[in-house]
């Protein structure tokens, strides 16, 4: 399969699921927090990628690693590296092919990175986004900052609230 083809497969619902359970148990004891996000978690019938968001346990990269680190650089970087505090984002390629996209959370913005990362990408965007800059809100380095004050968002629910707009289950946010 050529790395075009293997970029378009799509994966059924079941086998998509099972990979990502199984990426996530080998993530859990690293991390204060992860869960499934994305087509997976919105329960999509065909999953293109497998996303999951973590809030890592403090690791170490180069000569010496640790925690995360010693997992996911085992399978194939796409981008983004490890250094722990500087890293927000790292894809890589599992083994089958499936893309992982592994995002970074911290504990206070964790409800926000969660929910954009759950997606869908249009209903991250004209949902979420719109929502937060009509109550004058600005999002910077996954923090949402209105008037030089920064809000912490620690679960979905509090973007929810935060920005207006009533909760809606990740299986319904499709635009």
């Amino acid at each position: 399969m050529t790395d075009k083809e293997l970029t378009d497969k799509k994966y059924p619902y079941a086998e998509a699921y099972a990979i990502a359970s199984d990426v996530l148990e080998q993530l859990r004891p690293h991390c204060i927090r992860i869960e499934i996000a994305g087509s997976i978690r919105r329960k999509k019938p065909m999953v293109k990628d497998i996303e999951i968001v973590a809030i890592p346990k403090p690791y170490s990269t180069g000569a010496t690693e640790s925690g995360i680190a010693t997992i996911v650089n085992q399978w194939g970087k796409v981008k983004g590296t490890m250094e722990y505090g500087k890293v927000k984002y790292t894809q890589r390629t599992l083994p089958g092919g499936i893309k992982l996209d592994l995002f970074f959370a911290e504990q206070e913005n964790w409800g926000s990175i969660f929910a954009i990362r759950t997606g869908s990408a249009d209903y991250s965007h004209k949902i979420l986004a719109r929502g937060w800059v009509q109550k004058g809100f600005k999002s910077e380095g996954g923090y949402l900052f209105r008037n030089g004050e920064k809000h912490e968002i620690r679960e979905e629910k509090d973007l929810f609230k935060l920005i207006g707009v009533p909760y809606v289950e990740p299986e319904n946010r499709n635009i």
